[in-house]
């Protein structure tokens, strides 16, 4: 019983991650024009994916999914942008938010435009 208990209280607070990870996360999100934190089996993921395919831009893909530590990278992508779920999106180090927000920017004509500045 106090096992079951103690993996739901890890589940709603876990550690933070280590500064180490964090600062390789940030690294890669200030050495990347376009980066995308994603999951496989994620719709919204899969329409994130063929927007920014549909304009031909090259970025940055990763799945957390299939990484050993994706979990923790999630979680040090929580504390860096605030967001937990994906995808996850920045372009030019500046966090943009998640599909609806890209799908957004899209709508009001402002993607096309923030992506020829790259």
């Amino acid at each position: 019983m106090f096992s079951s208990i103690k993996s739901y209280i890890v589940a709603l607070w876990p550690s933070p991650v280590s500064p180490e990870l964090k600062k390789s996360v940030e690294s890669t999100i200030e050495t990347n024009k376009i980066l995308v934190y994603s999951k496989t089996y994620c719709p919204y993921c899969t329409a994130t994916k063929d927007l920014l395919n549909k304009y031909g831009v090259d970025y940055k893909l990763i799945e957390l999914n299939t990484m050993s530590d994706g979990g923790n990278i999630q979680r040090a992508l929580q504390e860096i942008s605030g967001q937990r779920t994906v995808p996850n999106v920045f372009i030019n180090g500046k966090h943009i938010g998640g599909n609806s927000d890209l799908q957004a920017l899209e709508s009001k004509g402002e993607l096309k435009g923030l992506l020829a500045k790259l």
